[in-house]
This record gives C-alpha cells, sequence and structure tokens, in this order.
C-alpha cells in the first residue's frame, strides 16, 4: 500500500493496521444486568479471553426517548422494569460506576469505551476521556451527534447496520477518515449467515482507503469473525456474556468465555499464517516432498541410439533423482548408453 493511503488507527496504545492482530472488542453493553460487581466479572473474564477492548452502552434515557415510548409498558421475560424508559434507567450506569470500571478495565490492561446515544451521553464519555466513542447502527444517520463528536477529535468507531452505501458516505463526509474505525454490521439480533454479506468489508476497503475496517458481528458463532480478518476486517466486534441463559435479550447470541478465548485464539493464528502474500518452500517439507515425490525412472530396457519417447519412462518415488517436469524437454533425444528398467535417469544418458 503506498503511503497516500495509511490505514491506521490508534486507540490508546493499540495501533490497528493492515498488519496487526485484530482489535477484539468485547461488547458487553447491558448484558451486566445493571450490576456493577458483575460487569466487573465480565471485565476479569473478557481480559481472561484475551480480548482488547470491553464496551458498554450509555443512554441518557429521559432526553433519548419520547415521553411516550419512555413510558410505555414492557413486560416480558427480558424486562428489568415495568416500562420501557424503567427497564433502560435499570441497566444504566452513572459516573460512579463508569469511573470505577475505569479503573478495573486499565488494572486489567483492557481499553474501556461506550456507544454514545446521544449528545448528552457523548459529553458524559468525553468528560472520562474515553479514548474511543462507538456509534450505533441505528444513529449512522445522526448526522449532529456525528459531527460533533467528530469536532472533539476523540476516534470513533461506526456501525452500518441497516444503511446503505450512500448514507454511510453522506454520513462520514464531515468525518476524517483516518480517525474512524468503519463496521460492516448487520442490525439484526441474531444475524443469520445469509445476512452477514462479509464480502461488503472489501467493499469498504476500496471506498474508503484511509480508513481502518472491521466487523461487528451479531451470529452466534466464531467463524465469520475470522473469515472477516481474512477480508481485511481489523477490527472485531462481538457481544459477550458469561451466560447465555441470563436474563436479557443479547445473552442468547453473544459469546461465552471459551467462544470469546477460541476466537482470539484462532485470529491471532490467522495473522500469523496469513504470511506475507509470497509463496515459499520450508526446511521440513523438504522431506515429506522427497518421500511422497516422484522420480523419472525408465520403464524398460533400452540400447544406446535409442531415441526415446514419454513410454520410455515411469514415475516413482522417492524423488531421489530428476524432476518429472524434465521430461518434455528429454523426448526424441537419443540415449547415449544402455539403460535397464527401472533405474534412475539421469541428463548425461543422453547424447548432446
Amino acid at each position: 500500500m503506498s503511503d497516500k493511503f495509511k490505514r491506521e488507527l490508534l486507540i490508546d496504545n493499540f495501533l490497528i493496521s493492515d498488519k496487526s492482530d485484530a482489535f477484539v472488542i468485547a461488547e458487553i453493553g447491558h448484558n451486566h444486568q445493571g450490576d456493577v460487581d458483575l460487569c466487573e466479572k465480565f471485565f476479569q473474564v473478557a481480559a481472561h479471553s484475551g480480548a482488547s477492548a470491553v464496551k458498554l452502552q450509555k443512554r441518557n434515557n429521559r432526553l433519548l426517548y419520547t415521553k411516550s415510548y419512555f413510558d410505555s409498558p414492557y413486560v416480558g421475560p427480558t424486562s428489568f422494569g415495568a416500562t420501557y424508559g424503567s427497564h433502560r434507567e435499570f441497566l444504566e450506569f452513572g459516573k460512579k460506576e463508569y469511573l470505577h470500571l475505569q479503573k478495573v478495565a486499565k488494572e486489567l490492561n483492557l481499553i474501556f469505551f461506550a456507544t454514545a446515544f446521544d449528545l448528552s451521553s457523548a459529553d458524559f464519555l468525553l468528560d472520562l476521556n474515553v479514548p474511543v466513542i462507538k456509534i450505533a447502527s441505528g444513529d449512522l444517520r445522526s448526522a449532529p451527534l456525528i459531527s460533533y463528536l467528530s469536532s472533539q477529535s476523540v476516534p470513533l468507531i461506526i456501525s452500518t447496520g441497516g444503511a446503505s452505501i450512500d448514507e454511510i458516505k453522506r454520513a462520514l463526509e464531515d468525518v476524517d477518515p483516518s480517525n474512524i474505525g468503519l463496521l460492516q454490521c448487520t442490525a439484526a439480533y441474531p444475524a443469520e449467515a445469509e445476512e452477514m454479506d462479509l464480502l461488503a468489508i472489501q467493499q469498504f476497503r476500496s471506498l474508503f482507503p484511509n480508513t481502518v475496517v472491521g466487523l461487528s458481528s451479531h451470529d452466534r458463532g466464531i467463524s465469520f469473525p475470522i473469515a472477516a480478518y481474512t477480508l481485511g476486517a481489523r477490527i472485531i466486534e462481538k457481544h459477550f456474556t458469561i451466560d447465555r441463559s441470563m436474563k436479557g435479550t443479547d445473552h442468547a447470541f453473544s459469546l461465552e468465555p471459551s467462544g470469546m478465548e477460541k476466537m482470539i485464539r484462532d485470529l491471532k493464528l490467522l495473522k500469523v499464517a496469513l504470511g506475507d502474500g509470497r509463496k515459499k518452500i520450508y526446511d521440513k517439507e523438504k522431506e515429506p516432498v522427497r518421500k511422497m515425490g516422484k522420480m523419472l525412472v525408465y520403464s524398460r530396457t533400452l540400447v544406446a541410439g535409442t531415441e526415446v519417447n514419454l513410454s520410455d519412462f515411469s514415475l516413482k518415488s522417492p524423488c531421489d533423482g530428476l524432476n518429472p517436469q524434465i521430461a518434455r524437454n528429454l523426448i526424441g533425444k537419443k540415449l547415449a548408453v544402455d539403460v535397464l528398467t527401472d533405474q534412475t535417469v539421469k541428463l548425461e544418458d543422453f547424447k548432446n
């Protein structure tokens, strides 16, 4: 890649680039159930699993929702309140909790940040000096929010679920393309395989050459993020829980610790396995190829002066003689010596 296109994003002490490991975000959201001690446990398990970052969601619910929606009944197995507003308020952390969790994350060497769902929440997170802020898919069209955060020079990670390419382009018009991460995302919970559109990652890389691209993966497994890294995604966001059976809407499609650990393990191995784009021969390949490979031998006894054809040769293992690819160059040549069946073919057997 030329210097004109420098696809890098620095978040805290993690430089994300085409050459880097995946920046893996354990999206806790509100899986913590409004319990700061439980959230702290999430952080600990995410760190043990190898996550780069942990993320929550921040809303000023009174300002974010219309009064009628805030007061609307919300009854069901995943509800934490009788109305939607009270449900949301139950799950919301304030500054005291955020400061505590910020400290916990630092001790665990995790990058801690959150999604800002409104301008008030954006100010809340900026006041905490978080190293990056997430823009959810539902706010891709929220131009005032994106413009305001962009003016603060804080890196942004922007999800694109439910948006067209034209809407994505408009959203990024006033944003520094080198100071964002752009995530392919399908805003379905969960998203099925036929809805993932992983090749859009390559489309994003082509359309936004100065921008780090990633995947917010709402599927149930770990294979799609692995494929996404191969396609050029360097930010991987996955919903995370310590128990899928816990109360809440997101647990069912979140990764549990073992899944997160396996995904991160495979992402790290994949970075190494991709290599540098050049085919090589490794020393440890040589003996297996010798044993399994073939060499040229004579298929029958021939006398000096015989003009050989392809049927005069056989291929036999191990490969301790001439590379069979040379056979075509020997057709029509005359033997300088007598040869025997199964004898290894040598170049000096032939007249010049």
